[in-house]
């Protein structure tokens, strides 16, 4: 019997790893073949059997990018969009849910749920409402429209951070106050900081919302000064009227892609704790 058992649990245990290994190469093979492909000339973009190890590989499509697009400006602009939603928006998120998680005020329930039923309400319907608003303010063709509504908070990271936030104990936040503390020091001192594998898990998912954001810059900003680098590298594919340059715009592609990349690996640890420390609460 110990020994079927034993057997059962080792054939699931392979099963897991085959089927998570499939999961894996479907996510991580659209990335190898953008990789591979940026380093081809255009005339071997197409050829049959495809080659993923590019002989000799081309770097020169990651020099001319810069030439034929204003690649530089589009990073420029989607880090100025990017740091600031996420740096202003995390903090008032924070707080957000700090209030909405520790705090006593009137109508709280309520606010919280008018502020959630805001989440069903599908975001093109708000596009015609917030492009007139934003004319109304002469924001159009500028960052602003991009930033301002972002950084006044989240609402699926008030909503995880207040989850997380109720399963931190209260004694904290009486003890706090015995010694005097405000609710601005114990929401800096000991809530946040206990928070840090929520925000971190959060902040990678709000980044990689900004930063890949096409519909919000497509709609509000029209020259290329304002153009984000999604805009610019979408405009790669008109800048070649006969025939897309695959190979230059996956460069430009794997450009873009690199910040998140790198977020995602400095934080992972903190990602995988957050859902893990969830789970368990």
């Amino acid at each position: 019997m110990a020994r079927t058992q034993t057997a059962q649990r080792r054939t699931g245990t392979v099963v897991s790893f085959v089927l998570m290994l499939v999961g894996a190469l479907t996510m991580v093979l659209p990335f190898l073949w953008m990789l591979s492909t940026s380093l081809k000339e255009s005339k071997l973009v197409f050829e049959f059997p495809p080659k993923w190890i590019p002989d000799p590989p081309d770097f020169a499509n990651y020099a001319e990018v810069w030439d034929v697009a204003p690649l530089a400006t589009g990073l420029m602009n989607s880090a100025i969009v990017t740091v600031t939603v996420v740096v202003v928006g995390t903090f008032s998120s924070t707080m957000a849910a700090f209030a909405f998680a520790k705090l006593d005020f009137p109508h709280k329930r309520l606010l919280f749920v008018a502020l959630l039923a805001t989440m069903m309400v599908p975001g093109v319907v708000l596009i015609i409402p917030q492009f007139l608003a934003f004319a109304e303010l002469g924001w159009i063709d500028t960052l602003l429209p991009l930033i301002v509504p972002a950084m006044l908070g989240n609402i699926t990271m008030i909503f995880f951070l207040r989850q997380y936030m109720f399963g931190l104990s209260d004694e904290l936040m009486d003890a706090a106050k015995l010694d005097g503390a405000g609710f601005l020091r114990i929401y800096w001192s000991i809530f946040l900081p206990l928070c840090k594998p929520a925000i971190a898990a959060n902040v990678i998912i709000v980044f990689m919302g900004t930063w890949n954001d096409y519909m919000g810059p497509l709609i509000f900003t029209n020259s290329p000064e304002n153009s984000t680098v999604q805009l610019v590298i979408a405009s790669l594919t008109s800048y070649y009227a006969e025939q897309t340059d695959f190979p230059i715009v996956m460069a430009a592609s794997i450009i873009a892609v690199l910040p998140v990349v790198l977020l995602f690996a400095g934080a992972q640890r903190y990602f995988v704790d957050s859902f893990a420390i969830s789970g368990i609460k």
